[in-house]
């Protein structure tokens, strides 16, 4: 098993007057100190990141990044899935700590997205689309517009049922000071926010954000204290690139293939999840996670979400998204997978205050890139 030792996090918002350069220095320096490590001891550095060559002309981030943090004649590389990005270059780490050619690994998930005018940045990410997608000038807030028009019909979920989620993970935000935002809504506010795409309101989507987050990984046994918070299982699966090939818009298939095949992994089923760390880019993707991953029926989660099964304070069993999710928290996209691990480790650690799930010892991340065509499922443990 792999546990991790250092996390750091920076504040999730419209960070304009801090540079990629000081977000990363904040972040590493951070997780060396959680671990009690000095970059010497760091044996890859592995970045995160989706934006970079589109909106910042520069691609070479594992060379950059490395210079900057001091982390001298280390490999150093960027890995990009997306807005998966953050989950899979974990997954990558986990992968290459178990191998055994790396002892310690540094993952750094950044994005700066704000510095950039919004259709650049909206045009950017559909770059994880399709061609005949980004042909017929649909975004992603068009895409999963389809997705919710298309569980409405088949399950009967209302706008009202997705308001609810914004509310839910805005509560959630407020209790983290490090989330880009503390505005408590109503449904009512959710629905009277402008329509982006039908069904979608302008408070159903997560935000353009700035953030980083780094986590360090090594194997179980390596440190001195043995208690870490571990990983016990790391599974990623694909999907079409585009939904128009997808057998069905009511799921991401990717999302039950690398949940069964985590959850098989760790030898846990969703009944042991106590919290968990799930992709609301908008509020209709968390309704497909929570039953995508397992823990309702097709079809029920929405109104499970709205009885508050999955609300800190109210829910006895699972309690989602205490960071806030990306809807509350923010979603700097290539920072977003790497800050669930560090939200769920803290939650583990049980070091939240007002916003800890009381006893958690079991908890999961679900990372996504693009419309559903890849995701990053981890299960992580409270160690003994």
């Amino acid at each position: 098993m792999i546990s991790v030792t250092g996390i750091g996090i920076t504040k999730f918002g419209e960070l304009w007057d801090v540079s990629p350069r000081s977000l990363a220095r904040q972040v590493s320096n951070a997780a060396l100190k959680d671990a009690g490590l000095v970059s010497s001891d760091i044996d890859l550095l592995i970045v995160a990141n989706m934006l970079s060559g589109m909106l910042g002309s520069q691609e070479h981030l594992g060379a950059l990044f490395s210079e900057e943090l001091g982390f001298s004649n280390i490999p150093a590389l960027k890995v990009e899935g997306a807005c998966a990005s953050g989950g899979l270059a974990v997954h990558a780490a986990v992968n290459n700590i178990l191998g055994g050619q790396y002892k310690r690994v540094m993952v750094l998930g950044i994005e700066k997205m704000t510095d950039h005018k919004p259709e650049l940045v909206s045009s950017a990410l559909i770059g994880a689309g399709t061609n005949e997608e980004r042909l017929t000038g649909i975004t992603f807030p068009g895409v999963y517009a389809l997705l919710a028009q298309a569980h409405m019909k088949k399950y009967g979920t209302t706008e009202e049922q997705m308001a609810a989620i914004a509310v839910k993970n805005h509560y959630h935000a407020n209790l983290n000071p490090l989330a880009q935002f503390h505005s408590l809504l109503t449904v009512e506010n959710v629905m009277k926010s402008a329509c982006v795409a039908d069904p979608l309101k302008l408070l159903d989507c997560s935000p353009i954000s700035d953030g980083a987050a780094a986590v360090i990984l090594q194997k179980t046994g390596d440190n001195e204290q043995g208690t870490e918070v571990q990983i016990i299982a790391s599974e990623v699966a694909t999907d079409t690139l585009g939904v128009a090939q997808r057998k069905s818009l009511t799921s991401l298939m990717a999302t039950e293939i690398a949940a069964k095949k985590a959850y098989k992994q760790a030898d846990v089923s969703p009944k042991d999840i106590q919290v968990a760390e799930v992709h609301d880019c908008f509020t209709i993707a968390e309704i497909l996670a929570m039953e995508d991953l397992g823990f309702f029926e097709k079809g029920k989660a929405a109104a499970a979400i709205v009885a508050g099964k999955t609300t800190l304070g109210m829910s006895k069993n699972l309690v989602v998204n205490t960071s806030g999710g990306l809807k509350g928290c923010g979603h700097p996209v290539g920072a977003t997978g790497v800050k669930q691990i560090v939200e769920i480790t803290e939650q583990l650690r049980g070091s939240l205050g007002k916003r800890q799930v009381i006893d958690a010892h079991i908890g999961l991340t679900q990372n996504v890139g693009g419309s559903g065509a890849t995701c990053v499922v981890h299960i992580l443990k409270k160690g003994q």
